[in-house]
């Protein structure tokens, strides 16, 4: 049994504008999820350096390292628990209630971490008690908030809202990690209050949001029959699955977020200014280009164009490992970050074409799972790694892996290979 909500995401009325910049809603919803992403990068950035900073107090860099793999390991565990009922959720109820709510506790969060870092020197146990706490909320944050935008802008105009939705991700990803080292440079707590602020005026601007979050069709299943028909989805549909696989495995072998403070304290020697610096290059490489694909959406050979960046990313991270020079470093992040924004915009408009109205919670969860989940639990194994093989090695051996998968995932997934259209 179902029930109808009268406004769908892929029937779009004939007079819909041209462009998602002409819907109000959905300049709301941008604005909201800049300041989101801001508060989110300037809180990480205070985070990972406060816990390096105070695990190198008593123990070497690679040891150290091992605790900021902790971080990511602390908040890829809520995401493992939670995501999968999220995306059930997000299929069942509000998803702007839900998006609105999850930012309310990221912004408890926030506070939690100020008041610990005017304590002065907090237990490295307490910090990532709260981490985990907001790693379960951003959960059910992720589902809710991909499966609501196709209900703001309809079917015409997603891939240039999904494109301009990365100009949002990236501007805050810039900003917030520049801004991060500069905060933190002058004092960890005004960090967390700049963080907690933002989230503020972000909860302002989904509030004011008028598209009902409604799903189109509310299931009566159970969540455990919701959570299996969102897997047998992905399972049974091969150019998804590829898709989010791919990314997974790429960003467990060569994500490099959690290897830039060891590489700007201990290798490049550029302390939390040049950090920031760093964390703000690979931004910047990707608003460019999403900033390009939004002027100029790829339409045609989406698989071959989305193989070729991730083999880019593999290659960047091996010469980022490599460099001892910081304006080489920063430049193949650069580099790096522009072949990750074709992926991901291809690799996202590609899911979400492919998916019905009544499932994208629940495949976004997946989706969220697999690729949202995979910066946490990447952050844990480049910590492991960071022991083993040292942090050269680490980046190393982990654009090797990314070049490696790109390869396999190629022949074992000939149909998202041959992808083509993404209209």
């Amino acid at each position: 049994m179902t029930t109808e909500n009268p406004r769908t995401a892929d029937d779009t009325p004939s007079d819909s504008p041209s462009s998602p910049w002409k819907i109000a809603d959905f300049r709301l919803l941008w604005v909201g999820r800049v300041l989101a992403v801001l508060a989110i990068q300037i809180q990480s950035s205070a985070l990972l350096w406060q816990v390096y900073a105070i695990a190198r107090r008593d123990h070497p860099i690679e040891q150290a390292s091992l605790y900021l793999g902790l971080v990511g390991l602390c908040q890829f565990l809520p995401l493992l628990a939670f995501t999968l009922p999220a995306g059930a959720m997000a299929d069942k109820r509000d998803r702007k209630h839900t998006v609105t709510l999850s930012i309310v506790v990221e912004m408890v969060c926030a506070g939690i971490f100020l008041a610990m870092a005017l304590h002065g020197s907090p237990p490295l146990w307490g910090l990532l008690a709260v981490a985990a706490v907001f790693g379960a909320a951003r959960a059910f944050l992720a589902p809710a908030s991909q499966a609501f935008l196709p209900m703001v802008v309809g079917r015409k105009d997603l891939p240039a809202a999904i494109a301009a939705q990365a100009i949002a991700f990236q501007t805050g990803a810039i900003a917030g990690p520049a801004l991060g080292g500069l905060i933190v440079a002058v004092t960890v707590p005004l960090a967390y209050a700049s963080s907690a602020a933002l989230f503020l005026l972000a909860i302002g601007c989904f509030v004011m949001i008028k598209t009902s979050g409604k799903p189109q069709v509310v299931s009566t299943d159970s969540p455990v029959a919701l959570v299996k028909e969102g897997l047998s989805y992905v399972w049974k549909t091969k150019i998804v699955l590829g898709a989010i696989s791919l990314d997974l495995i790429v960003v467990l072998f060569a994500g490099v977020a959690l290897l830039t403070p060891i590489f700007a304290r201990d290798i490049l020697h550029v302390g939390p200014m040049g950090f920031g610096f760093l964390r703000a290059a690979f931004g910047v490489g990707a608003l460019v280009m999403a900033l390009w694909l939004s002027r100029f959406p790829i339409q045609r050979n989406g698989g071959l164009w989305m193989f070729a960046a991730v083999a880019v990313f593999g290659v960047c991270t091996i010469i980022f490992g490599l460099s001892k020079i910081v304006w080489i470093s920063a430049l193949v992040l650069f580099v790096g970050g522009a072949a990750d924004m074709i992926s991901v915009n291809v690799r996202q408009t590609l899911i979400q074409l492919a998916t019905p109205d009544h499932m994208r919670g629940r495949v976004s969860s997946v989706s969220m799972l697999f690729i949202g989940a995979s910066n946490e639990l990447g952050e844990a194994y480049s910590g492991v790694m960071v022991r083993l093989l040292g942090p050269i090695g680490a980046a190393v051996f982990g654009g090797f892996g990314a070049l490696a998968a790109t390869g396999i995932w190629a022949k074992v997934f000939p149909s998202l290979r041959k992808a083509d259209r993404l209209s």
